[in-house]
C-alpha cells in the first residue's frame, strides 16, 4: 500500500445518481468512509441502498456523480475494485450441488487464490468446518449464510 493510499478514504461519493426511466432511485448521495471505520448505510425499503452499493461495486453504472472505492473509479476500474472488495449480497449465489469446500474452492479460483490453507481457514472462521463435505443446496439458510459470507472473503479484501 503506497503511503498515499494509507491516508486515502476508502469510499467516497461526490453527488451520486441512478435514474432508471422517470424514477430517480439514488439522489446526489454524498459521502466519506475512512479507512478502518464503520459505517451504517440505512434507510427503508426502496430508498436506494442496494442501488448505491451496485454502484460502487462498478456493477451498475451511475447516471450521474462521481465515486471512488480504495483509490479506484467506480466507472473506469470496477474490475479493480471488485478484485479487493468482499460483497454479500441479499440474494447471495452458491452452487447448490456443490459442496461447502467446492463453493469455497470455485470463488477462490476466480480471485486467483490458489492455497487449500485459504479454504480451510475461511472454513474454520465461519463457522462450518464440520459441514465441509456437505452441499450448499442441503445445508440450513443460516449455514448458506456463512458460507456465502466465506466466499465473500476468501481472496482477503481490503474492504
Amino acid at each position: 500500500m503506497t503511503d498515499q493510499a494509507a491516508h486515502s478514504p476508502a469510499i467516497t461519493t461526490k453527488d451520486l445518481s441512478r435514474r432508471f426511466g422517470e424514477f430517480l432511485a439514488v439522489d446526489r448521495v454524498t459521502f466519506t468512509v475512512q479507512p478502518g471505520e464503520v459505517v451504517g448505510y440505512l434507510g427503508p425499503n426502496g430508498s436506494g441502498k442496494t442501488t448505491t452499493i451496485r454502484m460502487l461495486l462498478g456493477l451498475l453504472r451511475p447516471s450521474a456523480g462521481t465515486g471512488q472505492v480504495l483509490d479506484y473509479d467506480i466507472v473506469q476500474q470496477s474490475e479493480q475494485i471488485r478484485a479487493k472488495v468482499g460483497y454479500m449480497s441479499q440474494k447471495f449465489a452458491l452452487y447448490q450441488e456443490l459442496t461447502a469446500r467446492e463453493n469455497l474452492a470455485f470463488y477462490a479460483g476466480v480471485y486467483g487464490v490458489r492455497q487449500r490453507q485459504r479454504i480451510d481457514e475461511v472454513l474454520e472462521l465461519v463457522g462450518l468446518k464440520d459441514q465441509e463435505r456437505q452441499r450448499a443446496g442441503e445445508l440450513p439458510v443460516g449455514w448458506r449464510q456463512r458460507l456465502a459470507l466465506g466466499t465473500a472473503i476468501v481472496h482477503q479484501p481490503r474492504l
